[in-house]
Parts: structure tokens; sequence; C-alpha cells
């Protein structure tokens, strides 16, 4: 798990004179490294079967270059949350929400993160839920002990404890649970700010869409070929 401090913009400011800063990010680092895994595993094989392939293995493998891909790049690399002081993108495998601070009803995590937001209900991708994580956290407070992360720890979330979130209240919890408090603050914070008020917005990640249905047509031309 992961996040980008916001920082403040050079020679920008908001309409109240405010420094503009920049998003602060959240995402897992346990998926991006799986799917940078699963990615480098498909193209040795795949590669080595449009080489080496005969008949129709080689156009087999090419054809199934998109229909494993993006599917990969959408549910591992691409899930992240972007926030500022305006609003909050969470950016799904296949969808982008984007919601203005004002129109955020509540971020919850139970078994998964979820965002609830003008009388509709999202899950948030880039924030997992860690069961393993929340009974290690709370064995801490149990014990009345202070937070410590391991460099393994802040990259798997397995570490003696769990990754502090800046800004977090309490460091003790769970990654997943110290997000949503802190994105939970920020919009309780931001709500009323003349900047921070419009519609939620979702638009569909065609660009990973398309080439996947495109290569499953081309796959199954392929095999029935």
């Amino acid at each position: 798990m992961t996040e980008s401090d916001g920082k403040p913009q050079k020679g920008s400011a908001g309409s109240d004179g405010e420094p503009v800063y920049a998003d602060r990010v959240y995402r897992s680092v346990p998926g991006v490294i799986s799917g940078v895994l699963l990615l480098a595993v498909a193209a040795w094989l795949i590669g080595d079967a449009a080489l080496n392939g005969s008949g129709k293995t080689p156009w087999v493998a090419l054809s199934a270059v998109p229909v494993f891909a993006f599917p990969v790049i959408a549910y591992t690399l691409r899930p992240a949350v972007f926030a500022n002081e305006q609003r909050l993108v969470v950016r799904n495998p296949l969808r982008t929400i984007t919601v203005p601070w004002a129109s955020v009803d509540a971020l919850r995590a139970g078994y998964s993160v979820e965002l609830l937001a003008d009388g509709r209900k999202f899950q948030v991708w880039a924030v997992p839920v860690s069961l393993r994580q929340r009974k290690r956290a709370a064995r801490v407070r149990d014990r009345g002990g202070e937070h410590h992360a391991s460099r393994l720890g802040m990259v798997f979330g397995q570490g003696t404890s769990t990754v502090t979130v800046q800004g977090s209240t309490d460091p003790n919890r769970a990654w997943s649970d110290q997000v949503v408090g802190v994105l939970q603050d920020t919009a309780e914070r931001n709500a009323s700010r003349p900047d921070a008020a419009g519609p939620l917005k979702v638009r569909w990640c065609w660009w990973i869409i398309a080439p996947t249905l495109a290569g499953l047509v081309a796959l199954i031309t392929v095999i029935a070929a």
C-alpha cells in the first residue's frame, strides 16, 4: 500500500488566495507488483508460443494478448484514489468516478471500502481491506504498544504493524481504515467549500473495454477458423 503526499504547486493559488495542493494518491503496492509479475510471465509464455509454436498456435497466442493484458492492467495497475481540496477521484478497473466533496455522503470500510455519494454506492478497488492487518492492528492496540512498521511491512502490509497514513488520527489502525478515516475527514472539512460542489461524474474506461472485446472476437475467430 502506498500514498503520495499532496504538496503546494508553485505559482498556483485557489480562488480564495490559498495555495493549490497536488492530489494525494492512494493505491495498493501488492496489486501493482502482482500485475507487473503477471504481465511479465504472460509476455514470456506468449512470446515463446508466438515464436516457437506451430500451426495456429502463434496466432492464438497473439490474439490472446489483449484478452489477458488489458484486464490485468485494469484490475492491478489502474486502480487508484486521488484526493485534493475540491474533489475525490476513484479510478476503478472499468470506471472513473469523480465526486466533489459536497456530494460525498460517506466512505466506509467493511469487507471492502465503499464510497456513498449522491445516493449511489461504489466499491473502491484501490484500497483493499485486509482482515489480517486489522487483527494485527487490534492486537497492537490491546497491548497498548506503539506503531512500528518494517520496510517489508510497508510494501506488503505484513510488518509488525501497519503503514502510517499522513493525516491519520490513529496510526495503529489497518491501512485501509486509516485511508478511509483521512478521506472522510477531508470530505467533512471541505464539503462547504464553494469550489467543492458539483455533480457526480462516472466515465467508462473504453481504452480497456474496447481492446479486450476486440481481442476476444479475434481469439474466437482464430480458434474457430
